[in-house]
């Protein structure tokens, strides 16, 4: 089975950023979406951003724009998000999980597996 690790989370001020990674391990993702998704305490999980497995994104919120950018290196069987321009309101769980393509529209989320454990992004001063 697909597993999926997060890592490159952490504590950043407000405008700063960090890129993190979602590792794969027993199988390729060569031909697998990965999406990162997020959840804030007392929130639902919400999607952020999918990447095809031809390399096209797909972004499921506007905040993301001109801010978050996906992109995968398959060689390292690893798929990033490079965050800038960080909030407060940024501050959450960040996940990645598998899909066969980047679903959209009404429950989306449920087309996604092979979640990993999240890294933790908090944005404080």
């Amino acid at each position: 089975q697909l597993q999926l690790v997060e890592s490159g989370g952490g504590l950043v001020q407000p405008g700063g950023s960090l890129r993190l990674s979602c590792a794969a391990s027993r199988f390729t993702l060569d031909y697998y979406a990965i999406g990162w998704f997020r959840q804030a305490p007392g929130k639902e999980r919400e999607g952020v951003q999918c990447i095809s497995s031809s390399g096209g994104s797909t972004n499921y919120a506007d905040y993301v724009k001109g801010r978050f950018t996906i992109s995968r290196d398959n060689a390292k069987n690893t798929v990033y998000l490079q965050m800038n321009s960080l909030k407060p309101e940024d501050t959450a769980v960040y996940y990645c999980a598998a899909s066969d393509r980047c679903y959209s529209g009404t429950y989306f989320v449920a087309h996604f597996g092979s979640w990993g454990q999240g890294t933790q992004v908090t944005v404080s001063s």
